[in-house]
């Protein structure tokens, strides 16, 4: 049942000995990869352990009770609890030896935009936005803003985040749990500039984009990308709407254009625009790849395209309603103060349950 399991405990040894290495660690990139890859195949080795642990325990339970005398029937009344402890030990193996989303540990890039419904449109953006970085604040993450475009009544046109871990742990990645958080989000309330009481709906796109490790990992070749510099168009300040600081680029074989403006130094916006295009580049490649193997796209819950809706904001009735994994709750407020956890962890059993079922009964 467990074919692959050897070849995997062989690999965790192998990457051992690269991170004993000085010279892995003189790569702060590789060294990046293979501590990644470390910690997931770890849980692999430790859930073997336990099964491999919980079938020594059946298997000497088993003879033991063959016994004549109080002390087999003793080992035999011992048997049921022995076998359901290698039932669930079984289970947790075949579960971590799923194959897990290559990008799980990975920070992201993570950008809210406004859609249908302008102003109140906007302040829903600027919501979602403080929605993601008190959740990531609770997780320990770190963020940054790379861009943000202000509305007039203090919401968000769009706005860029980036969002870093302080792991090594994929399934603890910020990708891994953020991931489920593209695509369309819709609100009902009553909106601020409503003078009759009625209740509106309107959206927020969210596109999360796996940040690349390493600029190699993704290379760019410089007569490729078209560098446009401009004026600030944000709200005054020193050096802000009197120097060309802003920075558009352009990937010509694709057509994706990336603008920063938020700095006041033309470097640093163009530094936060190449990270910004390098992810999604990476995302592209990763799309192309899911479109090649429809079983594996077929099998994720989550979605990068934003005509997709995915969640709704019902602000009358206090209630979340996710729309892939059936989730409610009347608890609106507390997960827009970024108690994301139980709508997130929905997704991630819906997707776990999926690709359990794509493993069918083939040999893990």
């Amino acid at each position: 049942m467990f074919d692959s399991v050897d070849r995997l405990i062989a690999e965790h040894r192998d990457l051992a000995r690269q991170l004993s290495d000085p010279a892995v660690h003189a790569d702060a990139g590789r060294a990046r990869r293979v501590g990644r890859r470390y910690a997931e195949l770890g849980q692999v080795v430790a859930a073997h352990e336990a099964w491999t642990a919980a079938v020594a325990d059946r298997d000497d339970a088993r003879e033991l009770a063959a016994a004549p005398g109080e002390d087999g029937e003793a080992f035999a009344a011992e048997l049921p609890a022995l076998e359901a402890a290698l039932d669930q030990a079984a289970e947790r193996l075949r579960r971590v030896l799923i194959p897990r989303d290559p990008d799980d540990g990975r920070d992201v890039i993570l950008e809210v935009k406004g859609g249908e419904g302008g102003e109140e449109a906007a302040l829903f953006a600027g919501d979602l936005l403080r929605m993601y970085l008190r959740y990531a604040e609770s997780r320990g993450w770190r963020t940054e803003v790379l861009s943000s475009t202000p509305s007039d009544l203090g919401g968000v046109k769009d706005a860029q985040v980036a969002v870093r871990g302080s792991g090594t742990d994929p399934s603890q990645g910020v990708y891994a749990a953020l991931k489920y958080e593209g695509g369309v989000h819709r609100v009902q309330r009553v909106p601020v500039t409503e003078s009759q009481g009625r209740i509106h709906t309107s959206a927020a796109g969210v596109l999360v984009l796996p940040e690349v490790d390493e600029p190699d990992e993704v290379p760019l070749d410089p007569n490729e990308v078209k560098v446009d510099v401009f004026r600030s168009s944000g709200p005054g300040g020193q050096s802000v709407n009197t120097t060309d600081s802003a920075v558009r680029l352009t990937h010509l074989p694709t057509g994706i254009v990336v603008s920063m403006q938020n700095e006041k130094s033309q470097i640093q916006n163009r530094e936060a625009a190449m990270r910004v295009l390098r992810s999604r580049l990476l995302q592209r490649r990763r799309e192309q790849q899911d479109a090649q193997d429809a079983a594996a796209r077929h099998a994720q819950v989550r979605t990068m395209d934003r005509a997709e809706r995915i969640r709704t904001y019902n602000f009358p009735e206090n209630r979340v309603a996710d729309h892939r994994t059936g989730y409610k709750a009347h608890n609106l407020d507390a997960v827009l103060d970024g108690d994301l956890s139980a709508v997130i962890a929905s997704c991630t059993e819906l997707d776990e349950q999926r690709r359990l079922a794509a493993l069918g009964e083939e040999p893990v």
